[in-house]
């Protein structure tokens, strides 16, 4: 834990609960007065009118938080305080420090928003407003809850991301005073703390709090671990002091010797990241090796070439353990050189060069902005995960969805590719063709075929390395696969993706919803659906309300989708149009009710050869362009189209005849490739199925997929291939060459027949 973030505190007397209220109260004021005083220490980089500011917060939360108490027995003042000392370090502006000495003002103490506007203005009562609703949060372990809880902070974070640094300096403070709260809170508070609270300080690049934040969640989660472990790094920092010393004596007379000025410090490995790294890799304390290492600050940035040079000639680099994040930073933020050394004594050392604007950026992440604006200086965010949050919202309103689709993003181990023009792209580890695509432009991912890595071609799903160029190949009729969703890695992909996908959905479930319709409609003796426009507004009011659906389009896709029965909706229309004196028309009843198929077929599903989202080829019996087929309209997920034939089929309409919907193939039809399954039963002979193969591709048959049973001792087997065709023609074509084949016993279609 870094001194310096402590308020000094020994000296400041502590309120008793043995004396009067009156005798508390006074001794509440001077302790208040005199953590305050101690906070102005920090606020010299403020101008007198902004302090003054500050100081007026501080009263008014002061007089706000009279007669409160925190766990320890101190003031409750003294906690807001401690907030805004946090965020003074960071040197934020002065509506965050009074929004961090007002953040708890409206959730105990009964001020609203509108007298924070009056009194301090729009921007600090926005600011108090944001951390109060982020206040009223709990992260339970069910993650259905914590997923809406954690969406609303993610994204009060990217609208300012004030809010955000208020809320970790507010965590922090409660972190280490915890042992001041019962013992049962403790386990609950430290997973919350290093699963929500560490990974965005991480995200954000406050990479100081982010160590602290996990020291104290290890602290009071696992506290005998962390105390045998603090005990066993103070035995060795005793015993690898001379070492540590003359390290540092050897690197600082080099320096000198070349004239590079440097400020060398000392850095010891967290407790945490040792406790993960001998859980990681199944050591013991004695068997990590690297806990120490060295933090060196030079000038410029051509220096920290320099001083790695001159660190590479004095001790020998242990190979795979240098990293650039100079050259290539890392996605918060953060630039350093990273190598390891192999030390006196054989001991392997960690050495990090940078400049002091990077180790600025390094320990306070996205609150650098403000250190480097209190300097005179101009420093651009790294704002694309915010951005990206924001993004990833506005196609995702499921609060669960979101949480998957961010929580990705939220733990990321970066590698770094290039595009065919030598840009860097930040990608976490893991992460796929698809995801760089993404990356890029939502249209290129969208219409992404095929790519090229290091030049060789490459599958969709293939995992990228740090150093690969990657080209992606698009074509502008392909559309985003939704197998892709089983293997992209970022968020941002993954909501594109399903975005897509809904939308197509929504529009192809709307189309099928109005054929749907239309065909109910007609069986009431009803020739058209009624238009969108003025003269039927009243019409489809009455019918959307009994539907209990917002909009026409949202009626129309749920009959796509079978959430809605065509009929019941066709009935409801009919019965609104008689209440206004109107009839069926009787001709088109007869047509409809008692007519030929001919005339009825211009109220049949069309089957065009698409498998979407609205209409889907049964799986079980495989329907081809010629095949007598039924469909039944499954409840929320469309058309399930099957062979006459199939037993499944049969069963349905059995049991559930009424959501079968008329359907036929369409002349374009023949157009598209079907998956179908055959059966060959062959002689295990030697060279058998290089033939049948052979004859299927004499057919212009794809062979999709092969299955065989494992009965290599028997006389025959049986071959199972899914095959792509084009229609049931060229399915008994192939049939019918298989069959002359002398080694084949018996070759058929597969269908679930009784």
């Amino acid at each position: 834990m870094n001194a310096a973030f402590n308020s000094k505190t020994d000296d400041i007397p502590r309120t008793s609960p043995d004396v009067s209220l009156d005798a508390r109260l006074e001794v509440a004021a001077r302790v208040s007065a005199a953590h305050f005083e101690r906070m102005l220490d920090y606020l010299s980089y403020l101008p007198p009118a902004d302090i003054e500011l500050v100081r007026q917060s501080w009263r008014y939360a002061d007089k706000a938080h009279t007669n409160q108490w925190r766990s320890s027995g101190d003031p409750y003042i003294t906690h807001p305080i401690a907030v805004a000392t946090i965020c003074a370090h960071w040197k934020l502006d002065a509506p965050a420090l009074m929004a961090a000495l007002l953040h708890d003002a409206m959730e105990d103490c009964g001020i609203t928003k509108q007298d924070l506007v009056e009194r301090f203005g729009p921007v600090v009562a926005d600011l108090v407003d944001g951390l109060t609703k982020l206040d009223k949060l709990h992260f339970n372990t069910r993650e259905e809850n914590q997923a809406e809880s954690f969406r609303k902070m993610l994204l009060a974070m990217a609208k300012d991301v004030r809010v955000i640094l208020i809320k970790l300096a507010d965590r922090t403070h409660n972190m280490r005073t915890m042992g001041d709260m019962p013992r049962s809170k403790w386990n609950r508070i430290a997973s919350e703390t290093l699963e929500i609270y560490a990974p965005i300080a991480h995200r954000l690049g406050l990479n100081q709090t982010y160590r602290e934040l996990q020291d104290l969640s290890f602290r009071y989660q696992r506290p005998w671990r962390y105390e045998t472990l603090e005990k066993a790094i103070t035995k060795s920092r005793a015993r690898r002091h001379d070492l540590v010393l003359r390290v540092q004596n050897e690197i600082a007379a080099e320096f000198d010797r070349v004239n590079l000025p440097a400020r060398l410090a000392g850095r010891e490995s967290t407790l945490y990241s040792l406790y993960q790294k001998m859980l990681r890799h199944h050591l013991t304390f004695a068997q990590v090796t690297d806990i120490y290492g060295f933090r060196i600050i030079v000038p410029t940035v051509t220096d920290c070439y320099t001083a790695l040079g001159i660190l590479h000639q004095m001790y020998k680099p242990v190979p795979g353990k240098f990293k650039d994040h100079i050259a290539i930073a890392k996605a918060n933020g953060y630039q350093s050189l990273h190598t390891m050394l192999v030390g006196p004594s054989g001991v392997n050392i960690e050495f990090q060069i940078r400049t002091e604007p990077m180790h600025i950026v390094a320990e306070a992440g996205i609150a650098a902005h403000w250190l480097y604006k209190s300097q005179g200086k101009q420093e651009v965010l790294n704002t694309k995960w915010l951005q990206s949050l924001l993004d990833i919202q506005t196609e995702t309103n499921d609060a669960t969805e979101f949480w998957d689709n961010v929580k990705v993003d939220l733990f990321p181990d970066s590698i770094y590719v290039f595009t065919p023009k030598s840009k860097i792209m930040a990608m976490p580890r893991g992460a796929t063709v698809v995801d760089f695509a993404y990356a890029i432009h939502s249209n290129i991912g969208h219409h992404t075929v095929s790519a090229l890595i290091n030049g060789e071609p490459a599958s969709l799903r293939s995992e990228l390395k740090s150093g690969d160029v990657v080209q992606i190949i698009t074509d502008d009729s392909a559309n985003p696969n939704p197998a892709w969703l089983g293997f992209v890695k970022t968020g941002r992909a993954r909501s594109k993706i399903r975005n897509y996908l809904k939308t197509a959905a929504h529009s192809e479930s709307m189309v099928l919803g109005e054929t749907l319709l239309a065909q109910a409609l007609r069986e009431e003796g009803i020739a058209t659906v009624p238009g969108d426009d003025e003269a039927n507004k009243a019409l489809w009011a009455a019918v959307l309300l009994k539907a209990n659906s917002p909009s026409r389009e949202d009626l129309l896709t749920d009959i796509g989708m079978g959430r809605q029965a065509a009929g019941w909706v066709a009935r409801h229309f009919m019965a609104e149009l008689s209440s206004q004196g109107q009839r069926p028309d009787a001709l088109l009843l007869t047509q409809e009710r008692f007519g030929s198929q001919s005339l009825r077929s211009h109220s049949t599903v069309a089957l065009d050869g698409n498998s979407n989202s609205s209409v889907r080829y049964a799986s079980c019996c495989r329907p081809v362009p010629g095949d007598p087929v039924v469909a039944y309209l499954g409840r929320g997920d469309g058309l399930h189209v099957h062979n006459a034939q199939c037993v499944n089929a049969k069963r349905l309409q059995h049991t559930d005849s009424e959501r079968f919907v008329p359907v036929e193939w369409a002349e374009e039809s023949r157009q598209k490739l079907y998956d179908s399954g055959i059966r060959v039963t062959i002689h295990n002979q030697k060279g058998v199925l290089a033939r049948v193969a052979t004859e299927l591709s004499n057919a212009n048959v794809d062979i999709r997929r092969l299955e065989m049973d494992d009965e290599a001792a028997m006389q025959t087997t049986e071959l199972r291939f899914i095959v792509s065709v084009h229609d049931q023609q060229q399915v008994e074509a192939a049939l019918r060459s298989l069959r002359r084949v002398p080694t084949v016993v018996r070759a058929a279609r597969i269908l679930p027949l009784e």
